[in-house]
């Protein structure tokens, strides 16, 4: 078997460059939003489909969801996201798409914490996807014209719901 990559894509990747672009345009909100509106419908079901009995994701998932309406305070949220998603991901060497699944739901839900997590999301979402749908042996630039694909389909997400002229875009520091 080919060797799995935990991640798709490149920093520099034009997807990726155009994707970070328009990340620093949008206010902190509007990317956590738009990442777990992302998450919930195109990872999540990936994760619950391969892993039907475990709902670690969907509970990080809600506790972003939850310090976004104000009800829980920062620290209670990274603590579900840190406990549930990210545990669950390294539990599953076995399955990389349910991995990257969870992987990726982790750093969406992380984005309330840091604008740079929304970045994550394009890195281990289309791995995910292109590991459930297609396994893992294929040739590496059949993985990479998934993730091409797959970060257009996340900007048109993102530019579906942006606000234009932003006046308070999220502060963000690219360390890629």
């Amino acid at each position: 078997m080919a060797t799995v990559r935990k991640t798709l894509g490149r920093a520099d990747s034009p997807h990726i460059v155009s994707l970070m672009r328009l990340i620093e345009t949008q206010s902190k909100a509007t990317l956590v939003n738009w990442c777990l509106d992302y998450a919930e419908a195109n990872l999540w079901p990936i994760y619950a489909r391969r892993q039907p009995d475990d709902d670690r994701p969907s509970q990080a998932l809600r506790a972003a969801r939850a310090w976004l309406a104000g009800e829980i305070k920062l620290p209670a949220a990274k603590r579900a996201i840190l406990d549930q998603c990210h545990a669950a991901a390294r539990s599953l060497d076995h399955d990389p798409a349910a991995q990257a699944a969870a992987r990726a739901i982790g750093q969406a839900a992380s984005s309330i914490h840091a604008p740079t997590h929304c970045l994550g999301m394009a890195f281990y979402g289309p791995a995910a996807i292109a590991y459930d749908g297609l396994g893992t042996g294929q040739r590496p630039e059949v993985y990479d014209a998934v993730a091409a694909q797959e970060c257009a389909k996340m900007e048109a997400a993102l530019r579906a719901v942006a606000v234009p002229d932003e006046p308070n875009p999220a502060k963000v520091n690219w360390r890629c």
